[in-house]
C-alpha cells in the first residue's frame, strides 16, 4: 500500500518528530504540498501544524537547511541490515580530575558523589575501574566487579582525599580508556565519567576525536567555571550525558549529578529510583519528609552529607520507629553518614531531623528500588529540548511520569534552572496540552524557558503526588475529533452517535520523585533579552448552541506560556482559507475576553463557521494565529411532510408552566409534530 500524507490521522509536525501508526503496512510515496493540502480536515496536523507535511519539514524543522541541500538517490539505496545484540554488564571507568582548583570543598563533594554512587547507584555484576589525573594520570583501580556491600565499600576507600597539580585532562581520557579495554580489548559501549572543574592544560583536540571514535560513551560532569572541560561540538557528538554542579553546597548538584549517570537496563524493577534530594544550610534543624509508596521500598537507603562536623541525625519510619547513628554507616572521611535496608522499606512518609550546632551546609539523598519483581516503580526522566540556545528561539523543558510506560497525570511538576552563577529560576510543568506542552495528559509536563540569561545552567525536577488527584491514564494520541455530521450537496447528513471511551485511572497514593537532566548553555546574540510574543493557540473549540457561538480555549501567556496576555482578536469567516492566510481581512467576532456571542445574522441548518484568536502582549507583539476551530450549525433530518393517522390514548403538552391534556383519536400532521419538538413540548404514552 502506498500512501500520501494528508489528512487522515497521520501527523508530521515539527514539534514532534514522528509517526505514530499502529497495525499497518505502508510506503510513504509523496508528502502533501500546500495545494494538496486539506486544510479542513479535523486533524491534529491542522490543529497543531495548520500546514501542509512538505512545508514543516522543509521550512519549519530544525534540518530545514540540510534537507534542501539533498540530492535524489540516483540508485535505490541498499536493504537494511540488522545485527541483533543484547545488552551485557556495564562497564564504567569514572576519570576523575585532582588538579590544584580541586582542593576544599571540591574534592569533598566529589568523595560524597562518587560515594553514593558505589554505594547505591550502580548496579550488581557491574564493572567498574578509576582514573585520576592532574598533571599525570594514575590508576586507583582496575576494573572490579560490583558483586558485594564489600567490594562497594573497597572502592570507597580508593577514591582520592587530596588535589593539586594543572588539569591534563587527555591524559586521563587515555588512561581511562586503556582500562576499559582490559575486560576484552576493545571499549565499544563502555562508559566513561569525566569529572573536571578546570579549562584543558592540554589540548583536547589530540585526544577527544579518538575517544569518540573509540565507541565508548563519555559522560561528562563539569564543575563551576564558565567555560565547557570540552568545546560544546565535541560535547555534542561524544555520545553522553553532560551535567554541570555549582559550588553552592546546598543544591547537591553533583551527587544529583552521578545519580543521573545511569543507563536502563530495560527491565524497570531493578533500574534505581531517586525519591528525594534536598539541601540546607543551618546551625539549627533540617527537617523533611521522603514518601515510600507501594511501588517501592527495596534496597533504600537515606544519604546524609555534612561539611563540617557529624551532627544528629534521626530518621523515623511510618510506624515510629526511630532510628539514630548508631543504625548508620559513618565513612568520616568523605563526610556521609548512610542507613541501608536490607529488606522492604516500610510503606508511609518517612521523616528525617537533623541537628547542627555549627553552622554548615547538609543534604539528604533517598533512593530505593522496586518492592516487587511484577511491578515496575514509577519513574520520573527530565531533559531539555537543545543543549545550547542563542536566544532567537524559546527552549523547553520536558518532564515525563509513567510507570510501566503508562503515564500519570494530575501530579504537581516543578523545575529548578540554576545558573552556574548561583541565580534560579523555578518553573511550574503542565501536562495541559497547550503552549510549550504538545498533547494533553499523556504523562509528559512542559513549559517555555524564556527568562533566558548567558551562561550554563543545570536542570533538576521535582514531581509529586499529596493530594491524592494522580492516576495512570491509557496514553492516547493521533484520531480526529468526533463532529456530529456533514453537508453533501446542501443536505445534513448525520453521523453515528460519539462511541462511549473507557478510560483506565486506577488512583496513585502519595509519592514523590526527583530527577536531574542535562545542562544546556545560552550565548546571547544581542545584548538585549529576548522578547517572545504570546505563545500560539493550539486548541481554540467552537460550537453553536442555536444562534449563539461558545468559543473555548487555553488562555495564552504574556511570553509563550509565562505571564498573562493583553488582548484577544477572534475573528469568523465562512472560508477556512481567509482565516488561515488573511486573517485581518475576516470578520471580527466580539470583543476581547468574549468567549459567547451573538451573530447578527440566523445561521441556517447546515451552515459550517470558521474561528481563529491571535493574542497580544503589551507591548503589541502579536502571537500566531490559533488553530482555526470549525462549528457546524447540525439540526435531524425533518420528518417526513405526508399526513399520518397516529392513535393516542394520552398526550400531554406542555408549556413552560401550563399542562393542556388531550385524550382521544386524533390526526396529526408531521408539521405540527416538529413544531412540537421544536418548541420543546413533551409526548408520552403513544399507542
Amino acid at each position: 500500500m502506498q500512501l500520501s500524507f494528508d489528512n487522515s490521522q497521520f501527523v508530521v509536525c515539527n514539534y514532534r518528530e514522528e509517526i505514530i501508526i499502529q497495525n499497518i503496512w505502508f510506503q510513504v510515496s509523496t508528502f502533501c504540498r500546500e495545494n494538496e493540502h486539506n486544510y479542513e480536515a479535523p486533524n491534529l496536523q491542522n490543529k497543531k501544524c495548520g500546514k501542509a507535511t512538505w512545508t514543516v519539514i522543509f521550512e519549519d524543522s530544525v534540518d530545514k537547511d540540510a534537507l534542501r541541500s539533498l540530492k535524489p538517490l540516483q540508485t535505490s539505496p541498499p536493504a537494511p541490515t540488522f545485527k541483533v545484540v543484547q545488552r551485557k554488564h556495564r562497564v564504567i571507568c569514572l576519570v576523575l580530575d585532582v588538579s590544584g582548583s580541586m582542593q576544599g570543598s571540591r574534592i569533598l563533594r566529589l568523595q560524597q558523589a562518587a560515594t553514593h554512587f558505589l554505594q547505591n547507584i550502580i548496579e550488581d555484576q557491574s564493572s567498574v575501574g578509576m582514573v585520576t589525573f592532574s598533571d599525570n594520570a594514575s590508576t586507583l583501580s582496575s576494573l572490579t566487579t560490583i558483586d558485594s556491600d564489600t567490594t562497594r565499600e573497597r572502592l570507597i576507600t580508593l577514591l582520592p582525599k587530596t588535589a593539586a597539580g594543572s588539569t591534563y585532562i587527555c591524559k586521563g581520557l587515555n588512561l581511562g580508556l586503556e582500562v576499559l579495554k582490559k575486560d576484552d580489548g576493545d571499549v565499544i559501549g563502555d562508559e566513561i565519567f569525566l569529572l573536571t572543574d578546570g579549562e584543558a592544560t592540554d589540548d583536547l583536540n589530540s585526544c577527544v576525536p579518538n575517544a569518540i571514535n573509540s565507541g565508548a560513551i563519555i559522560h561528562t560532569v563539569a564543575l563551576v567555571p564558565v567555560y565547557y572541560p570540552m568545546e560544546i561540538s565535541y560535547v555534542l557528538k561524544i555520545g553522553g550525558k553532560f551535567i554541570t554542579a555549582s559550588d553552592d553546597t546546598t543544591s547537591n548538584q553533583l551527587m544529583n549529578g552521578f545519580s543521573a549517570l545511569t543507563v536502563p537496563t530495560g527491565d524497570q524493577t531493578k533500574d534505581p529510583v531517586q525519591i528525594d534530594s534536598a539541601g540546607a544550610k543551618t546551625s539549627d534543624w533540617f527537617n523533611g519528609t521522603v514518601p515510600i509508596d507501594q511501588t517501592i521500598g527495596a534496597k533504600t537507603s537515606f544519604t546524609i552529607t555534612y561539611e563540617t562536623t557529624l551532627p544528629k541525625i534521626n530518621i523515623q519510619s511510618p510506624s515510629g520507629s526511630v532510628y539514630n547513628q548508631m543504625q548508620m554507616h559513618h565513612d568520616e572521611s568523605s563526610k556521609t553518614v548512610t542507613l541501608k535496608f536490607t529488606g522492604t522499606a516500610q510503606i508511609g512518609d518517612w521523616k528525617y531531623s537533623i541537628q547542627t550546632a555549627t553552622v554548615q551546609s547538609l543534604t539528604v539523598t533517598a533512593t530505593s528500588h522496586a518492592a516487587q519483581a511484577d511491578v515496575p516503580p514509577i519513574f520520573l526522566k527530565t531533559c531539555m529540548d537543545q543543549k545550547f540556545s542563542d536566544g532567537t528561539k524559546p527552549t523547553i523543558v520536558f518532564a515525563e511520569v509513567s510507570q510501566n510506560y503508562k503515564p500519570i497525570i494530575n501530579v504537581e511538576m516543578w523545575a529548578t534552572l540554576k545558573l552556574e552563577s548561583g541565580a534560579a529560576q523555578t518553573l511550574q510543568l503542565l501536562d495541559s496540552g497547550a503552549g510549550a506542552d504538545a498533547f494533553k495528559d499523556d504523562g509528559v509536563y512542559s513549559r517555555y524557558f524564556t527568562e533566558m540569561k548567558n551562561g550554563r545552567s543545570s536542570l533538576k525536577v521535582k514531581v509529586k503526588n499529596q493530594n491524592g488527584q494522580a492516576s495512570t491514564t491509557i496514553q492516547k494520541r493521533g484520531g480526529a475529533p468526533y463532529v456530529p455530521g456533514y453537508v453533501v450537496d446542501g443536505v445534513v447528513e448525520m453521523n453515528p452517535s460519539k462511541p462511549l471511551v473507557s478510560a483506565e485511572s486506577p488512583i496513585i497514593g502519595s509519592f514523590s520523585r526527583t530527577a536531574t537532566g542535562e545542562s544546556f548553555e545560552v550565548i546571547l546574540k544581542s545584548t538585549t533579552p529576548p522578547n517572545f510574543p504570546p505563545n500560539r493557540i493550539t486548541d481554540l473549540n467552537a460550537e453553536i448552541q442555536n444562534d449563539t457561538v461558545l468559543l473555548s480555549w487555553t488562555a495564552p501567556g504574556e511570553d509563550l506560556d509565562h505571564g498573562t496576555a493583553k488582548s484577544y482578536k477572534i475573528k469568523w469567516s465562512l472560508d477556512f482559507k481567509m482565516l488561515q492566510f488573511n486573517f485581518s481581512n475576516a470578520h471580527d467576532a466580539g470583543s476581547v475576553e468574549q468567549y459567547l456571542f451573538n451573530l447578527s445574522f440566523p445561521i441556517k441548518n447546515g451552515t459550517t463557521l470558521y474561528f481563529a484568536v491571535q493574542s497580544e502582549d503589551k507591548e503589541n507583539v502579536k502571537s500566531q494565529i490559533s488553530n482555526v476551530a470549525q462549528a457546524s450549525k447540525i439540526i435531524p433530518h425533518p420528518e417526513p411532510t405526508e399526513v399520518s393517522d397516529l392513535k393516542f390514548r394520552f398526550i400531554a403538552i406542555s408549556v413552560f408552566l401550563a399542562t393542556v391534556v388531550i385524550t382521544g383519536i386524533i390526526a396529526i400532521t408531521a408539521w405540527a409534530l416538529r413544531r412540537i419538538r421544536q418548541q420543546g413540548f413533551l409526548i408520552i404514552t403513544p399507542e
